[in-house]
């Protein structure tokens, strides 16, 4: 199984709140998905952002963060806002 650090956008403190909410490797991360995972997390740690979700997309997608079309950030931020 792979590390979550080595996945793009995965830092030292996001795979230690992944790990805390049973994503513990790259490829559980990949069947999760970055909606369920960003679930998990806002239900843990409140104060997860959008900019988490996007980190967690482009992780699975494999780009920077920043990099993800509108299209998908449109996505993910009517996904984020329904927490609201």
């Amino acid at each position: 199984m792979a590390k979550l650090t080595s996945m793009r956008n995965i830092g030292k403190e996001m795979e230690k709140k992944l790990k805390s909410i049973g994503i513990c490797s790259a490829e559980e991360l990949l069947q999760a998905g970055s909606e369920e995972a960003f679930i998990r997390l806002k239900m843990r740690y409140p104060n997860v952002c959008l900019v988490h979700l996007y980190t967690l997309q482009g992780a699975i997608d494999d780009i920077e963060y920043n990099q993800l079309s509108d299209k998908v950030k449109g996505k993910l931020k009517s996904f984020s806002d329904s927490f609201k």
